[in-house]
């Protein structure tokens, strides 16, 4: 029987157990003769909350929830783990748009030039907008990612059976077309794709996704999302966003300013993570002092205090084995403000010191490291 305690590490949180010692042995040896040796502490709690939904007499429409979700992304994790190092972009868009619309060409244009830059393109997998951008990438290149409804599920033939994943529910296949992608493009569509596109916003506005590229890509001439700026707008001008909040997408009817914008966004940038307080900007190129003194004239609004200075890994780093290779910038950041720390990252892909063809691509965290 397993003896060691289920965590990874002591933290400073009461770990998370039944309440009964015994039983905490038994899930252990539960997952010991399931052949579990990493992430023994992850495991352990999601055995933990399955009894204590058992001892909570939870309603049976919650357990069919919590027992369906769980197993709708253990399957998409599996399907999209051995991809983990394929570079990808997610497409939304509306699935009534017609083969012979304008934005149907454009997102076969938009998924073909993705694909010929080494990057996967995953979307709903149903049809319109979906199709467009799986026919366009090519079947060695396409995710799809289905829901199951009344009406528009039948997924669309352009991707294979092993890269397709079926969900029951609308909160996991966000979950999925967003936790894997390094970039996000956004076509005209109805409540879906705005659903998706604001969902996106959301999630890197509060910091609760890492910084990526996002574009709102309309047909040639379109007007679309023009009307999605003036209502955005409108919402900055009652106070219920930071006009900076702009910054965090890009619109544009150009495919290849939209590939440009995706490809480009990890040049220098790799990733960031929030540790005692600090922002960690984790890059690839060494800053230059000039640079770094332009860096720190410049996005003074978005510092609480102090400078941004050049660092080597944090102690919480370390412990984490965390990117110790990179170059960091740390920087005493108001968390609020993502146009700001957008903008940042923009500035860091474009120093003079970055090679013009440096185009790396990071490992996409959907949540930035925090410290407990």
């Amino acid at each position: 029987m397993v003896t060691a305690k289920p965590d990874r590490k002591p933290g400073p949180r009461t770990r998370y157990r039944t309440g009964d010692a015994e039983l905490d042995q038994q899930l252990l040896a539960v997952l010991e003769q399931a052949g579990a040796t990493q992430d023994l502490d992850q495991l352990f709690e999601i055995l933990v909350s399955g009894v204590r939904l058992a001892g909570d007499d939870a309603d049976r429409l919650d357990l069919k929830i919590t027992n369906a979700a769980l197993k709708e992304m253990r399957s998409a994790f599996r399907a999209f783990a051995p991809l983990r190092d394929r570079p990808k972009a997610t497409i939304f868009g509306s699935a009534r748009t017609a083969r012979d619309h304008p934005a149907y060409d454009q997102t076969l244009q938009l998924a073909a030039a993705l694909a010929a830059e080494g990057w996967m393109v995953v979307t709903g997998a149903g049809p319109g907008i979906m199709a467009a951008g799986l026919e366009g990438a090519g079947v060695e290149n396409s995710i799809g990612v289905n829901i199951r409804l009344p009406f528009e599920s039948v997924p669309n033939p352009y991707v294979s059976g092993d890269r397709l994943i079926t969900m029951k529910y609308f909160f996991t296949r966000k979950l999925m077309l967003m936790k894997e992608s390094h970039g996000f493009v956004s076509m005209p569509g109805g409540f879906g794709t705005l659903d998706e596109t604001f969902e996106l916003l959301t999630l890197i506005q509060t910091g609760k996704a890492s910084p990526a590229p996002i574009v709102l890509l309309d047909e040639p001439g379109g007007t679309f999302w023009d009307g999605f700026i003036r209502f955005v707008r409108d919402v900055d001008a009652h106070g219920y966003i930071d006009a900076d909040d702009l910054d965090l997408f890009k619109i544009t009817d150009d495919v290849a300013v939209a590939v440009e914008e995706l490809v480009t966004f990890s040049r220098n940038f790799h990733s960031i993570r929030w540790a005692a307080g600090q922002l960690v900007v984790r890059h690839r190129f060494p800053v230059t002092d000039d640079e770094l003194a332009a860096l720190d004239d410049e996005f003074t609004p978005l510092l609480t205090a102090g400078r941004i200075e050049r660092s080597g890994p944090l102690p919480a780093e370390v412990t984490d084995d965390d990117h110790l290779d990179l170059e960091r910038l740390v920087l005493t950041a108001d968390s609020s403000k993502a146009g700001w720390l957008r903008r940042l990252l923009d500035r860091l892909n474009r120093l003079p010191s970055v090679p013009a063809d440096a185009h790396p691509l990071p490992p996409r965290d959907v949540e930035p490291s925090l410290d407990a």
